[in-house]
Parts: structure tokens; sequence; C-alpha cells
């Protein structure tokens, strides 16, 4: 039986190695940080040797890339969806928005990725243009898309969208950051979805006419 179960797990292990290798490299990058990781260590982390990795990654940027985009661009694909269908008031929209958004940060380890790319953005830029381009390039967007839509429609006042949507994530950053960065030094745990719904209030409020 014992045989069995190996020459079952030896056929899947190729299809589930990206998502092990990039489980590994989060932590490695964590613990250690990003220059002192080699992709050796990543590999034998994830139970490979030296040389298969590269068969999946050609450096430690495209994996701490490939790890953007697997956390993040599932989420923000569904936050997509949830803008272009939507019909009737923003508010509700708004809400459910940072909900959606918290309990990522909350679910998942998002915070610790966003932390990663935070203190890596000043030796190694082309890893912040990666997220700015690809998270906040696209993420910001759609929250400056419902302000704009609930203005037009008489439900918001009359305020500039885009600094509009800097106040309205600014305490998601904050919440990310406390998590991955103060938490573990013995800070007070922060409850990130009741953040985000303090803050939803606070800003639905605020535009109000």
């Amino acid at each position: 039986m014992t045989d069995q179960l190996e020459i079952i797990t030896r056929k899947r292990r190729p299809e589930a190695r990206p998502t092990e290798i990039l489980a590994a490299a989060l932590d490695l990058f964590t613990e250690r940080g990003f220059n002192a990781t080699r992709l050796e260590d990543v590999a034998s982390r994830a139970g490979l040797s030296k040389a298969s990795i590269y068969l999946y990654f050609r450096d430690k940027t495209s994996l701490l890339t490939a790890l953007v985009q697997a956390a993040v661009g599932v989420n923000i694909s569904l936050a997509s969806d949830m803008v272009s269908q939507h019909r009737g008031p923003m508010a509700p929209l708004l809400r459910q928005l940072l909900g959606f958004l918290a309990h990522r940060m909350q679910e998942t380890r998002m915070p610790d990725l966003i932390k990663l790319v935070i203190s890596e953005s000043r030796a190694h830029p082309e890893i912040g243009r990666y997220y700015l381009d690809n998270v906040i390039g696209k993420g910001l967007p759609l929250f400056q898309s419902l302000i704009e839509r609930g203005i037009a429609s008489g439900e918001f006042r009359e305020v500039d969208p885009r600094l509009t949507v800097k106040c309205l994530v600014g305490p998601m950053l904050l919440g990310a950051i406390w998590k991955s960065a103060f938490e573990p030094i013995g800070a007070d745990p922060i409850d990130i979805s009741a953040l985000a719904a303090h803050d939803a209030d606070l800003i639905i409020r605020a535009l109000q006419p």
C-alpha cells in the first residue's frame, strides 16, 4: 500500500511543483530576506534538486513576480467582475470590495508578500515596478471607477476620485503591514475585516452629498 501511495505521489508531483516552489520561496523570502535566499535554498525547501528548480523559474526575480501573480492576479480578476457586473448604488459595492480585500488579507499570506515587495523595491526596482503595474495599476482603477460612477449618478458628492481611492485603500495597506511586520514582534492583533468595515463606513458617510 505504501509503495502504491509513493507511485501516486510521484505522478502528481510535477503538476504540484510550481505551487510547492512558490510556497517554499515565500517562506524563505520572509524568513531570510530576498538577497539572502538562493534558488538552491528554495529547491531544497520544496524537495527538489538544485537543477530542477530552473525548469520552472530562471531566477529569483521571476520567482517573486510569479508569487505576486499567484497571490493577487485571481483576486483582481474577481474584483473586476464584481465591479463590471454590479448594478445599482455604489455604496454596497464599495463595502463588498473592501470586505473581499480584507478577507484575502486575513486568510492568505498577502501581507507577507506586500511587506516583501515594499522592503525589496529599492534594491530591486523591477520588483516594485511589476507590483505597481500589475497590482496597484489594476486595483486602484477599479475603486476609482466605482467612485466615478457614484458621482455621476448623484449618489456621491463631487470629490477627486484618485485621491479618494488612496484614502480608501490606505487603511488596508496599514492592516497588511501591521499584520506582517508588527504582530510578529508583539503588537496587538488587528482585525482587518473590522478595519475594512469601519473604513467603508467613514468613506461612504464622507461621500454623501
